[in-house]
Formats: structure tokens, sequence, C-alpha cells
């Protein structure tokens, strides 16, 4: 039975939200006051924004939607014990200043409040706080500093996001107290906050474990496996965190590449017995072809393989899955409409106008086609964007969002096909 458009407008079709030391050993910043010692200042009041002194910025952003302000704020953990609130304002503000995150004469962080062992701050903007969260892993007083978003924070997954360490180019000086491994409430060893579901997509269920193994001794062999064979995507341990339950274990790693590649640890022998990898029973999302740690080993045994120690692509660069896709000026969207939606022309034209209005943010959107019920490609949404860059926008925004209980799937589309009218496969 058709539904009526009242119903139709009743639901939103808008395409989903993402939910979907001491500072005399600190060899890349020195803070100073002209005040000649911060750390007695008196913190200003919460509601007041601290200025660096001299400065000739005016708070003019306090203007902001109190509604916008969760956008604008980020959580600072591992705070030391006594820090003053104007010399982590302060501080914060002249490191990003440094690095030229912002302008030498820019203050990006307005406001700054501290509780015992964490901090919170509000910058001016909603790009400052993405270019703030590059400060996760800084030296502070002694100990290094995890940025990252408050977890109430619901808006869109920020990529490329570095650490201190990353965007300087430096280590951790001696004796500085780094950020802890473990992950909790949805950080990384990073710093940097998941929403539950990229959380889920970075976990892997470990079983057959054995009262003689330990979080760190699990966590460093399956890591240290991975970069033998050529399982992991960049330098250092692929593996952010390991939780070990008597018989059982979950570990969490750093991208969901390396997640996907994670698999082909499955049935690796450790301490007398075979391992069991595979996705937690919570993951829903696409499953990903791999093989075994018996694949791998036939593989190299036979020559097929070749390790990174001996010169070789390793078993990611090997594999013809990770071809990359052909960038192309058209996205194709697929889990956004039903056959149900496409029944009333209404609501379709419901859709079809929403669509545009909400994916021209991402770019200059030059058309929207939604095949109809009964056209080859019903079901599905295509977007014709000016450029591959904004294209590549739309992806990146729209990959993996949950839209009426079914992952979004975003993916390139033939220009070709496109013109040709042949929108199946």
């Amino acid at each position: 039975m058709p539904r009526s458009r009242s119903r139709s407008r009743s639901r939103s079709r808008s395409p989903p939200s993402s939910h979907s030391r001491r500072r005399d050993h600190d060899p890349v910043y020195k803070s100073s006051s002209s005040s000649g010692g911060s750390a007695d200042i008196t913190p200003a009041p919460s509601s007041t924004p601290i200025m660096l002194p001299g400065s000739t910025v005016q708070p003019i952003w306090m203007n902001h939607n109190p509604n916008e302000k969760v956008n604008r704020e980020l959580f600072v953990g591992n705070t030391p014990p006594g820090t003053s609130e104007v010399l982590l304002l302060q501080f914060l503000n002249g490191a990003m200043q440094r690095t030229n995150l912002v302008s030498k004469d820019y203050l990006p962080i307005l406001q700054c409040r501290v509780n015992t062992k964490f901090a919170f701050i509000e910058c001016a903007t909603n790009e400052d706080a993405n270019k703030a969260l590059n400060l996760t892993g800084i030296p502070f007083m002694g100990m290094c500093l995890r940025v990252s978003r408050p977890s109430k924070y619901a808006g869109p997954h920020i990529p490329n996001v570095k650490t201190w360490q990353q965007l300087t180019g430096t280590s951790l000086p001696p004796g500085v107290t780094p950020i802890p491994e473990n992950s909790q409430n949805g950080m990384t060893g990073a710093g940097v906050y998941l929403t539950p579901e990229e959380k889920v997509n970075r976990e892997l269920f470990v079983g057959n474990t054995t009262p003689e193994m330990t979080e760190q001794s699990l966590r460093e062999f399956l890591g240290q496996a991975m970069i033998q064979v050529g399982l992991n995507t960049a330098p250092g341990n692929p593996i952010n965190a390991c939780r070990l339950s008597g018989k059982f274990a979950f570990v969490e790693l750093r991208s969901e590449e390396e997640t996907a590649a994670a698999l082909n640890l499955n049935n690796i022998p450790f301490l007398g017995t075979a391992l069991r990898v595979g996705r937690p029973s919570k993951y829903t999302g696409p499953q990903t072809s791999h093989g075994n740690w018996e694949d791998i080993l036939a593989k190299y045994m036979s020559g097929e393989l070749t390790l990174p120690s001996e010169g070789g692509a390793g078993v990611i660069s090997s594999s013809e899955a990770k071809k990359e896709e052909t960038a192309t000026k058209i996205v194709e969207l697929k889990n956004m409409v039903s056959e149900d939606d496409l029944k009333d022309d209404a609501e379709y034209d419901d859709i079809l106008q929403d669509t545009k209005n909400e994916c021209s943010q991402f770019g200059q959107l030059k058309e929207v086609i939604i095949p109809k019920l009964g056209e080859v490609g019903a079901t599905k949404i295509f977007l014709v964007y000016l450029t591959k860059e904004d294209a590549e926008k739309a992806i990146k925004s729209l990959q993996g969002r949950t839209f009426d209980g079914h992952k979004v799937e975003a993916k390139y589309f033939s220009e070709e096909r496109f013109q040709k009218g042949d929108y199946g496969g």
C-alpha cells in the first residue's frame, strides 16, 4: 500500500552523520609567560576566555552557537598533577603556532578547564579543533598529553590525524611518561577517539589463549608476526591494545585495513596452541576475504611470497585485492534507499531533493541520479561531481555510515558506464 506524502516527509532522508615534565626536559617546545611564572597565576573563570599575554586577538568567537560547542571542544588526558589552566592554554596555543598548524598571531584555543587528571579545551572553530588533534603525544611537564574528541562528540571522523612525534619528527624525550597503551572509552593508544562502529571495525577476537599468555606478550607476538610477513601498512606495532580474559582475548588495531589483514593470522601457533583469530560477534561490516597462517607459510615455501625482511613486498602488497580503485567524478551509493522508498513518487522527489542538499556540502554537485523502480540500478544513488577531489570527499564522508540500520557503501563509478546509462553491477 503506497505511503502518504506526509509520512514520507516525516522521515529524514539526509545522509547519516558518523557515530556513524617538567618544562626544562621538553626539547621541542618551552612555554614562557610575560608574567614570569604562570604556574601560580589564578586561573580565569571557565566562562571567560584566557588570552595569551600581549595578544591582540579578541575573543570574537564567543558568539558561536552553544550547540556547536561539542564540535570545537577537545579532551586532554594524562595531565600532570597541579596543571595550571593558564599554563596549559599558553603551551598548546604556542605549540600550534610553532608547528605552523596556525599562523603566528592567531590563537586557536580559547578556553581551558582543568580537572584532577584531565582537562577540556575549547577551540575557536571546528577546523582549529581538527588541527589540535595533532597535538596528541606532546610532552608537557614530564607527561605525554592525550588529545582527542570528547565521548559526546558525534561528528565525522577526521582522517590522517598525526601524533606530535609524527608531526615534528621527534622521539619521546628521556624520562617522559608516554600515553598509556590500552584503549579506554573508545580512545586508541594514539589518543584518537573512535565511535563504537569504528572501534568494532578495528577489533578482532583471539581464541584458544592459555594462562601463560599475558596481554603484553600476546600483543607483541601478533604484532611482530604481522610485521614479519608484511601484514602491516606502516612502521611499528599495528596492534594498539590487547584485553585478555581467560581463554580468549580481544585486540584492537590502528586501522581497519590492518585489522582485515590480521585475519590471516588465524591458526598461528603460540605457546603450544593454535590461536583462532576472527571478527567479534558484534561486527556487522562487510566480510573480507583472507587466508590462514598455513596459507601464508605455503606461499612463502613455494616462492609466491617474499617477506619484507628479504626485500619483498609482503602479504598486503602482493594481494590482487589491494589494487586501488580508479578515481572518477561519479560516486555510487548503496543501502541508502529501498524498493519501498521508490514506490511513492512524492517520497522519491523528497529523497532526490534531500540528497542534492546534503551531498552538495562535499563539493560542486552537478547531478544526482536515482534509478526508479524497475529500471537498471534501482536502489542505487549516483552523485556526479565537478572534480574527482569532490567525489573523494563524498566517499570519505559517507562510506561506512549507518542509515536505517544498514551500512552505506560509497565508491567510485565508471564514467564510461555512467554515460551509457549502464547502472547495473
